[in-house]
């Protein structure tokens, strides 16, 4: 892809879906975050799962070989009220430590906590998803070993030692995450610091039926969602629950949307001259990186050609028309799998989008 820099993006949204499905009351729970891995596991460090009190659980940190035993100890973290870490390691071909069986050739590190109403993992928490809701990165500071400080799950801005709150700036600063440890005399202290990119923001221009789906598709993996289309009859709130939607014009698309904070856009109003304008916005914008064109490639050669040869030059890098994966999709909600599953490979690897140019032709016959 040849637009701006790429703006970074999160794909794994286990924390926002977590914090989604969490219930909504006072009983208490345990918050469990891999902080440490070595060889193969199932999830990596900063994976999160809830134990409530009666045990069962949402997320996961394994296959489902792990939690059971996570859920012993979660009990003794809430008798306490005092947070720990636990070990699997499962390198062995016995397995004889912990007797579990998993076969999954790692070892993995996890940090239990309180995390009730008003407790630091709560909060932290919370803060963390507000800000990647808004399009902003953070951070999180998870101790997991230390004899100075509670171990825990801190937010960026928690007052906690110079070198962790350093660790923190540096991650959001690099865009990565790491392990931190330091010594004081014989006294050690560990934790992870986790970069925390902003989920993907999916820009749709057209508020047709078949653009419901596609934002039903793209919430459910807790991305963000803007969709613009200029008819009163289709740009209404209530028929995309939980996306914003904007009732404006095409060609005033720059001045509504930050085009800057998209990280995809998906072209399907249905309307060519609609369409044509989206583009040459989009085309003019130089961003988002990705670009969606639904219809058959006839349509798009004739919408290439509306464009001129310069704006089409602009976009050659970015659209992907006939948009979507080829997966025999014919259903509205196929087509939207079609679209969001190529726009998740993007996201994850330009390279894996290419060459999508004559991508779901079959599937967006119109």
């Amino acid at each position: 892809m040849h637009g701006v820099a790429r703006r970074k993006v999160r794909l794994d949204t286990s924390l926002e879906s977590l914090l989604d499905r969490a219930p909504r009351n006072s009983d208490p729970k345990v918050l469990a975050t891999v902080v440490a891995t070595a060889g193969s596991t199932y999830r990596k460090p900063g994976a999160r799962m809830l134990i409530m009190a009666d045990g069962t659980y949402l997320g996961l940190l394994s296959g489902g070989c792990l939690e059971a035993d996570l859920s012993t100890h979660a009990r003794s973290v809430l008798e306490s009220g005092i947070p720990r870490a636990v070990e699997y390691d499962m390198r062995g071909p016995d397995d004889i430590l912990f007797g579990i069986g998993a076969g999954c050739e790692g070892a993995m590190r996890v940090l239990l906590e309180p995390a009730g109403p008003g407790s630091l993992a709560a909060g932290a928490l919370a803060g963390a998803a507000g800000m990647t809701g808004a399009g902003q990165p953070t951070s999180l500071v998870a101790v997991h070993e230390s004899a100075d400080l509670p171990l825990g799950t801190y937010d960026a801005g928690a007052l906690l030692p110079a070198e962790l709150v350093s660790a923190a700036q540096s991650a959001l600063a690099d865009g990565v995450s790491r392990d931190i440890k330091w010594h004081t005399g014989e006294r050690r202290t560990r934790a992870f610091v986790q970069y925390l990119a902003p989920p993907p923001h999916l820009l749709i221009c057209g508020a047709g039926p078949d653009a419901q789906p596609v934002a039903n598709t793209a919430l459910s993996l807790g991305w963000r969602v803007t969709i613009v289309d200029h008819r009163p009859a289709y740009a209404i709130p209530e028929r995309f629950p939980a996306a914003k939607v904007l009732r404006s014009d095409a060609r005033q698309l720059r001045s509504v949307v930050a085009l800057d904070q998209c990280h995809a856009a998906v072209v399907m109003s249905h309307h060519l001259t609609s369409d044509v304008t989206y583009l040459r916005e989009l085309a003019a914008a130089g961003t988002p990186d990705y670009v969606g064109l639904l219809g058959p490639a006839a349509r798009r050669q004739r919408i290439s050609q509306e464009l001129g040869a310069d704006v089409a030059e602009k976009l050659r890098f970015r659209i992907r028309g006939p948009v979507g994966i080829d997966i025999g999709a014919v259903t509205p909600e196929g087509i939207a799998l079609a679209i969001v599953s190529q726009i998740h490979a993007a996201l994850s690897d330009p390279r894996n989008a290419a060459d999508a140019y004559h991508g779901n032709g079959e599937s967006n016959p119109r």
